[in-house]
């Protein structure tokens, strides 16, 4: 099926000085049909002349066309045909999102009510920015939130990603333009890390990366997600070995395993990192 685009409204921008900033938002949707509009109408900001919204859908057959066309004045455009899995069709749509800065949505997760807007005040206040790493919250099937909110790791560590001990969110993350096109965009090959690799990628790259305790948006955790069925468990593993690997590969000096041990244990249990779980908001 061809793409489909469709020209959102344009609104006049409002200048007092300060950079202004566009945000580029990119959903990749596939039979999530009961989270959708959910997924579509959190993806708001103020100013709606500042936001890009792209949709991506290969095939769904649950009703998602029909909610997607509902919505078709929302997006400035619509990629409706088959891809080679969510990292294909994110880098479809990013090659279509002319922004400044970047995030991107799976279509049963959701943005917190304003956090765009403060996206985007944020990276107009630090240009020196090119990655930011926000928190999130854990939601359940019908959207109730668990008191433990997850923070990003500060900072993000190369070295402690390669043995599992450094977290990355993706609801809550979010980059310049320059920083993605640094990179190779999104691995296609990559079954379960691909929002992981863009993250190392773009911190090989040089990217500089700042950091906030603010939760940025919500990640959907139930039975039939990906992450609460654990079905590409196997997948998972091998990502994450390819990862370690693509690290120690660019010449980010590896733990020793007695190092390893150690500092996994610190991570698992450091007092400061379950503390900002429950006092991110």
């Amino acid at each position: 099926m061809p793409m489909v685009r469709s020209q959102s409204p344009v609104f006049p921008a409002a200048s007092f000085g300060k950079p202004q900033n566009t945000l580029g938002i990119v959903t990749i949707s596939f039979n999530q049909a009961r989270f959708l509009t959910e997924c579509i109408e959190s993806v708001t900001v103020n100013d709606r002349h500042r936001l890009r919204y792209v949709i991506v859908d290969p095939g769904s057959t649950d009703g998602s066309r029909q909610i997607i066309e509902k919505y078709r004045k929302r997006f400035s455009a619509i990629i409706l045909e088959p891809d080679q899995g969510p990292a294909d069709g994110l880098n479809k749509g990013f090659a279509v999102c002319d922004a400044d800065v970047y995030g991107y949505l799976n279509s049963d997760d959701r943005f917190r009510p304003g956090a765009l807007h403060w996206v985007l005040d944020y990276f107009d206040a630090h240009p020196q920015t090119d990655v930011l790493l926000g928190a999130i919250a854990m939601i359940d099937e019908k959207g109730r939130e668990s008191p433990r909110k997850r923070t990003q790791d500060q900072p993000f560590d190369l070295r402690k990603y390669a043995i599992a001990a450094c977290n990355v969110f993706q609801q809550g993350t979010f980059f310049r333009r320059e920083a993605f096109q640094r990179t190779q965009g999104f691995n296609v090959k990559s079954k379960t890390a691909w929002d992981s690799e863009l993250v190392i990628d773009m911190a090989l790259s040089g990217s500089h990366f700042d950091y906030t305790n603010k939760v940025l948006g919500d990640f959907r955790l139930y039975p039939q997600s990906i992450t609460g069925s654990q079905r590409l468990w196997r997948g998972y593993l091998e990502d994450r070995e390819y990862l370690r690997r693509k690290i120690c590969d660019a010449g980010v000096p590896p733990y020793t395993p007695l190092q390893a041990k150690l500092v996994k244990f610190a991570h698992k249990f450091d007092p400061v990192r379950h503390l900002s779980y429950f006092l991110a908001s």
